[in-house]
Order: C-alpha cells, then structure tokens, then sequence
C-alpha cells in the first residue's frame, strides 16, 4: 500500500462519526397503530381509516393486511422505506403518535396512534 493511499485510510479512522442528517436512527413503540381523519362537532370525533392499519413488529420492521415492510425513524421523522406503505412519510408526535407528511411536506390531517391496551 502507498504512503499517500496508507495516509488517507488514517485520516479516515481518525475522523469523528458523526450521526445521520436527521438525528439519531430510533425504533417506534411495537404495537397496533390505528389511523383517522379528525371529525367534526356535529358527529364522530374522528373518522377511522381501517385500510392504513399497520402494526410496527421488532426492529425496524411493520406490516399491514397487504405486507410487511421495514421504515426509518431519525429524529422525528419516519419513512417507511419497504413494503406496501413504501414512500409514506410521517413525523412523529408522541410516543405512540404520528402525523402523515404529504408529497409536498406538508402536515396533512391524517394521524396514526398506537393502541393502548
């Protein structure tokens, strides 16, 4: 191996890690999360979604009626990554609360919790 190739393979080593761009990588609370629409005065206080469903398993992995798949979660955000919720982003809220992020950025109206029972 080359001094110089020698050399930067050091600098490299010797260089401090530094966390990803959004924050530490984290797991969500394993459980069933259950999404709605908020309702209004005169009705339901909220409307649920039963088809977005989904259920967070060990490690970083979920799965719905039509999969498993795995998401990401840095900091406050979460993309689902793989399977039939893939592209789907959400910020997370709580503990066991997310709210969805549309293709735009933008907070929509959608929030998912996760049953506590």
């Amino acid at each position: 191996m080359s001094i110089a190739r020698l050399s930067a393979v050091l600098l490299c080593l010797a260089a401090p890690l530094v966390a990803s761009p959004g924050g530490k990588l984290q797991t969500l609370p394993q459980g069933r999360y259950t999404c709605a629409l908020p309702g209004d005065a005169l009705g339901e206080a909220f409307v649920v979604l039963p088809d977005k469903e989904f259920v967070i398993d060990n490690g970083s992995t979920y799965r719905t009626t039509g999969g498993t798949g795995t998401y990401l979660l840095t900091g406050d955000q979460v993309q689902f990554t793989r399977g039939p919720m893939k592209g789907m982003r959400f910020e997370r809220t709580g503990p066991g609360a997310l709210r969805w992020i549309d293709d735009n950025g933008t907070p929509g109206r959608v929030r998912c919790v996760r049953n506590v029972r």
